[in-house]
């Protein structure tokens, strides 16, 4: 289990439990997470192995993670599970979703300095063996997928539109759902936008 799905000790022993229950309903696990404050909230993500997941896929995936928590009961205190899509500006938490994701921006963080640099912008490029490839101003550099602390992708137009078309292709967003879009045509003559002169 690497830090990027699994963080800290009792993440890494939740998603011992907890990988097994998902992997066996058919879904993969990005990430999981045990995050403090006044309530814990267990934060699972999955997707099906093609990508995406729906709403009553997570419902699924909550009552059977519910119901392992209830025997193996791993955690002292009161939490609140919650089940997620990865989103849009997802974590990047496999070798896989490096290359997967190729040409898209990123943002990668790593454990240690990096020649005097922890942060990393740029496009993503893929793998090469072990290797995160990203396009940075300097050029190419390959970062060890085990240095990595983060990784995510950049919300941008290009990635929403890959989303949109992806969902499309799935059957997921039926643009028959949807109204269409009205525009005004300009009045000829109509000057009231105009600023006046005097």
């Amino acid at each position: 289990m690497n830090d990027l799905i699994a963080k800290a000790a009792i993440d890494r022993r939740l998603a011992e439990i907890l990988q097994p229950v998902i992997e066996g309903m058919g879904f993969e696990l990005v990430r999981i997470r045990l995050m403090g404050g006044k309530t814990h909230v267990l934060q699972i993500m999955a997707e099906r192995p093609e990508g995406g997941i729906e709403v009553d896929d997570c419902a699924e995936i909550s009552t059977a993670v519910s119901a392992v928590m209830d025997v193996e009961d791993p955690i002292d205190d009161n939490y609140t599970l919650e089940v997620s899509s990865p989103g849009i500006d997802r974590p990047l938490t496999r070798l896989k979703d490096f290359d997967t994701w190729e040409g898209y921006e990123v943002k990668l963080e790593t454990t240690e300095l990096i020649d005097g640099r922890r942060r990393f912008k740029g496009e993503l490029r893929g793998t090469e063996d072990d290797e995160v490839l990203i396009e940075i101003d300097e050029g190419i550099i390959g970062l060890k997928f085990d240095w990595l602390s983060d990784a995510k992708l950049v919300l941008t137009d290009e990635l929403i539109r890959e989303m949109l078309r992806q969902r499309k292709a799935a059957g997921i967003v039926d643009e028959d759902q949807f109204d269409e879009i009205e525009t005004e045509a300009p009045v000829p003559g109509d000057d009231s936008d105009a600023s006046e002169e005097e």
